[in-house]
């Protein structure tokens, strides 16, 4: 017998559905006298990549965090066709790796093994095809020897690497994505780019928060930018792609600085 992480049972995605169809009016953290995001419209279709470009404390993180279920908000989320508790076990989120209390005692493989606990639910332990998934995560992000390292001894570069090993190792249908090329060195950043490309071929869907301009047209299929937590015209010339997002009616913004 084994318990769910949630009471709501695991739904098959809606035939055609996009990957995310959201309505955010309002979302921010407990305690904020003000909202983080106002007024963003998403939709996202299946096997797309889609990067949200802003300047820091634009709503990239915000936004992601309510389409993986993390923070309230006042609108409507849908993953797959389904309200985002219905999937969780196809979504998976990645922080940025300031987040995370890299001195707790575990290993690598313990960690990337905490992507397989939403199939697994509380009590059921890891089976072979759980250990089979997190040792092809590690080979992907090519940290395999690192298995048995404490997280706390990994460089920043690994740390990332180990991070998206979790992610892969859930075998979601949805990468949410917050800033996994933010101050890593070059040889990450390549792995990074290429399994972001297998998981394209994969079909899977990418919704990255990104400073990076200048890959967006070679890496994404659309772009939406904020700004003060609102969604903001892009840069003259800068890439836009699919249609993939919009303002509501009111909560429109023009921020002077441009997204970096």
């Amino acid at each position: 017998m084994s318990f769910s992480y949630s009471p709501h049972r695991h739904a098959e995605a809606v035939p055609d559905a996009p990957a995310v169809a959201a309505t955010i009016r309002r979302a921010g953290y407990r305690g904020s006298p003000t909202p983080a995001v106002r007024g963003v419209t998403l939709n996202v279709p299946a096997g797309a990549r889609v990067a949200l470009v802003g300047p820091n404390g634009a709503g990239k993180s915000t936004v992601l965090k309510a389409v993986a279920g993390l923070i309230p908000y006042d609108g409507q989320i849908e993953v797959f066709g389904h309200g985002s508790n219905r999937c969780r076990h196809r979504v998976a989120y990645l922080p940025q790796r300031a987040e995370v209390d890299w001195r707790f005692p575990v290993s690598v493989e313990r960690l990337v093994m905490a992507g397989r606990y939403v199939h697994l639910g509380w009590l059921a332990r890891p089976g072979r095809a759980d250990f089979a998934a997190v040792a092809e995560a590690l080979d992907v992000l090519r940290i395999a020897d690192l298995a048995q390292r404490q997280i706390g001894d990994l460089s920043g570069g690994q740390q990332q690497r180990a991070l998206l090993a979790r992610a892969l190792a859930q075998q979601a249908d949805l990468l949410l994505l917050d800033e996994p090329l933010n101050a890593v060195d070059a040889a990450t950043r390549q792995v990074i780019a290429e399994v972001l490309e297998a998981v394209r071929a994969l079909g899977r869907t990418v919704l990255m928060a990104t400073h990076d301009l200048g890959r967006l047209e070679a890496d994404f299929d659309g772009a939406l930018y904020l700004c003060e937590g609102r969604v903001v015209a892009p840069p003259p010339g800068a890439f836009v792609g699919l249609a993939v997002g919009a303002a509501l009616p009111g909560d429109e913004a023009d921020c002077s600085e441009e997204p970096a």
